[in-house]
């Protein structure tokens, strides 16, 4: 985690500018993004969880969540207050929330899981399961591959960082046993004039009552 959160406080400034408006040119994924926001309901706190510098966690509450974001960088953090000061940002770990057991009615991982090894995915959707309240809804997006990219000095910072990609079906497998119930798998092929060379993938499940 020392090696993502100095990562990410390093480049934050470059990547708010780089991703300022991530889904555009996207309409699958805002197209996922509400049927999440339509399953999850107006009612109950959602948390965006790495949330970056917001513009995720922007979207989900113009469909109408009561969301907040969390993020491991306090740099990024810093930025989402800064250009979303009307919502609610804090610095903090997934992996190990400040919250009470389900006291979520959903929670995003957009991108987020890219940077915990394989070994720990097991206990971060138990993390995840733990918080969210019965029938609460995950929404998981990553890239799909099996060797990681290793990311060098981006913006001619210096700093690196490696990018886990995953399988849906071990992905979702992972889930299951953490208890929840995967109801929708979406993968779409890479969009190259927009610098992706893996397909995506975006997964809806439930914690099971």
């Amino acid at each position: 985690m020392t090696d993502t959160r100095t990562f990410y406080d390093t480049v934050a400034e470059d990547y708010a500018v780089h991703f300022a408006d991530p889904l555009a040119h996207r309409p699958l994924e805002r197209a996922l993004l509400a049927a999440y926001a339509e399953q999850t309901g107006p009612h109950g706190r959602v948390a965006d969880l790495g949330c970056g510098p917001g513009a995720v966690t922007a979207h989900l509450a113009g469909l109408g969540l009561s969301v907040f974001g969390l993020d491991l960088s306090a740099s990024m953090v810093a930025i989402a207050r800064r250009e979303y000061p009307a919502l609610r940002f804090a610095q903090g770990s997934m992996r190990t929330l400040s919250l009470a057991d389900g006291s979520l009615a959903g929670a995003v991982s957009w991108y987020s899981t890219v940077h915990t090894p394989t070994e720990e995915l097991p206990e971060l959707f138990a993390e995840f399961h733990r918080v969210l309240e019965p029938g609460g809804r995950l929404l998981l997006a990553f890239q799909v591959g099996d060797v990681p990219l290793r990311l060098e000095r981006p913006w001619d910072r210096d700093v690196s960082l490696d990018f886990h990609r995953r399988r849906p079906g071990r992905m979702a497998e992972l889930l299951t046993q953490a208890g929840f119930d995967v109801r929708s798998r979406t993968v779409r092929e890479p969009e190259e004039a927009h610098g992706e060379s893996t397909p995506q993938a975006f997964l809806l499940a439930r914690k099971q009552d």
